[in-house]
């Protein structure tokens, strides 16, 4: 449950993410970002489940999964990257 939790959060953090951001394409990307983490989280789940073929989709974070854990990792840095860039409130 606590695995769950942890992705749960992360899929709210990336959607928080880019309903903040004002750029058109960091939101794009940070949305395309959390798409892509659910959409291996679920193929994963539903393969151990047995309710989907066995495909070779890893957990993210939690797998070893060589080329796809270094494009998530990368990925995940495109949303730190816009979460820092966001625009601030306005400040006096």
């Amino acid at each position: 449950m606590s695995l769950l939790t942890l992705y749960a959060l992360i899929i709210v953090f990336c959607i928080a993410t880019a309903i903040a951001t004002r750029d058109r394409f960091s939101s794009l990307v940070t949305l395309g970002v959390a798409i892509t983490f659910f959409l291996f989280f679920a193929v994963n789940m539903s393969m151990v489940m047995g309710l989907a073929p066995v495909v070779g989709v890893p957990l993210p974070m939690v797998s070893y999964g060589g080329s796809a854990m270094l494009v998530l990792m990368a990925a995940f840095g495109l949303v730190q990257s816009a979460h820092i860039h966001r625009p601030r409130g306005r400040t006096r």
